[in-house]
């Protein structure tokens, strides 16, 4: 699939897949910022059309976790209308940032979508679940007999 993207910044990296396999392809900063609430603002330098029936999900990289930031929004929604700069929000409680203008510091992933049509209804099907809730699949733990382990 070919996706129209337009360089916003000189120094704008395309993404691009790491090994054979991935399913994200690497957002590189080239400009951060803080917000008025004091997130760390990451500018990509990058818009793309992302064709209709697909979005863009923003994921963290896996290196967030040496580090004390969360994603704002948990994963971005880049939507099939959306032309703007693609940016990336973290939260965390240290300044300066963990990641510098020309890291990686973020994975989008494109896929396809489903059109949904909801149907109002009265009676749902009746499953094993049921309405059991948060949790609610933690009485079905598998225990090991040697301390946890399953070696």
């Amino acid at each position: 699939m070919k996706i129209k993207i337009k360089k916003l910044h000189l120094a704008a990296v395309i993404p691009s897949y790491a090994k054979k396999g991935d399913a994200g392809m690497d957002l590189y900063a080239v400009d951060m910022n803080w917000d008025e609430h004091g997130n760390f603002v990451y500018h990509t330098g990058l818009a793309m059309e992302i064709p209709e029936g697909y979005v863009g999900l923003v994921y963290p990289r896996s290196s967030i976790s040496k580090t004390p930031h969360h994603l704002r929004n948990s994963v971005g929604v880049i939507d099939s209308g959306y032309r703007g700069e693609i940016m990336v929000k973290f939260g965390g409680n240290s300044h300066p940032s963990n990641y510098s203008v020309g890291d990686r510091v973020a994975q989008i992933v494109i896929m396809p979508y489903p059109l949904i049509e909801f149907v109002e209804t009265e009676r749902l099907s009746e499953t094993e679940r049921g309405q059991g809730g948060f949790g609610s699949t933690d009485e079905f733990e598998i225990e090991f007999s040697n301390g946890g382990s399953d070696e």
